[in-house]
């Protein structure tokens, strides 16, 4: 057992909403936190989702394992209450490299010195915001690819200053919450997944921004030549567009073509994938 028992995870998006709630489905009391309780107010429908959805989905969740897990969510929209005894904080807020630097200041001012802390960034460095913890060697990487309690890997990536003891510990309690622990040995932006995924979906948005091909067919053509299960059109809806546009934008001049492409054809209209009920595809109802 690692001692980690309070988690407590900032933002409440697609992603960060499915770490609080798999967490406190694994048993562990879980502080959730975002910017302001309007947001919050969201979160709790979105929970509330992910419980109707694992008791759908998940063995065993049907019996009233899916609802007790919310009973172990609190609600925070100050920051200095939601870590005032967290064991390990667990940052999902936007991929947005002077947000997440700025967060940290204010985390590292206000957590106990106990408390570990991992981004779920997926394609910046560690080491880009480990000089703003104030704890680098209590900061590394721990990112989860979407619909945690299916695709359920946990990438473990730390920094040249992450204590190897610390690291441990993640890994651990990435296995303690269910994921499969997949340790990093040493930092690369975009982790495995994204480092062979980004280049995927950018390919297949350069086809179709392009007017090479449909999404639909693009997709086709994958899973028919490859056998695979869904296209990258599909796992695009399953990730958001939110994401993608952000990585997009900050790329070089070919990826801000397509992150308006994304967002001129898809985010303007709302479109923004499964979560919203539509994006390449329509979805009978917001998962």
């Amino acid at each position: 057992m690692t001692g980690i028992t309070k988690v407590t995870v900032l933002g409440t998006g697609v992603l960060g909403s499915q770490i609080a709630y798999q967490t406190a489905y694994r048993g562990f009391e879980v502080s959730a936190y975002d910017i302001n309780d309007d947001v919050l107010a969201k979160a709790k429908e979105r929970f509330a989702g992910l419980a109707a959805t694992y008791a759908k989905e998940v063995p065993g969740a049907a019996d009233g394992k899916a609802d007790e897990a919310l009973t172990r969510i609190s609600y925070f929209s100050d920051l200095g209450a939601a870590v005032s005894d967290a064991d390990l904080v667990i940052e999902a807020i936007p991929e947005v490299l002077a947000l997440k630097q700025e967060t940290y200041e204010r985390l590292g001012a206000l957590a106990p010195e106990k408390t570990i802390f991992a981004t779920n960034s997926s394609t910046l460095l560690p080491s880009d915001m480990m000089a703003f913890t104030g704890r680098p060697a209590k900061f590394l990487a721990l990112h989860f690819a979407n619909r945690v309690w299916q695709f359920n890997t946990a990438e473990v990536m730390g920094t040249i200053e992450t204590d190897p003891a610390v690291f441990q510990t993640v890994v651990e309690f990435a296995a303690e919450i269910g994921m499969v622990p997949i340790p990093i040995h040493k930092e690369k932006a975009g982790y495995v997944l994204n480092s062979l995924l980004v280049p995927f979906l950018n390919a297949a948005a350069g086809l179709a921004a392009g007017g090479y091909a449909d999404p639909h067919d693009v997709d086709k053509v994958w899973r028919i030549a490859t056998g695979a299960p869904m296209g990258p059109f599909q796992i695009y809806d399953v990730i958001g567009m939110t994401t993608p546009y952000n990585i997009l934008s900050h790329g070089d001049a070919d990826a801000q073509k397509l992150a308006a492409w994304l967002k001129e054809n898809y985010i303007d209209k709302g479109k923004l994938g499964m979560a919203s009920g539509e994006g390449f595809y329509r979805y009978p109802a917001a998962t």
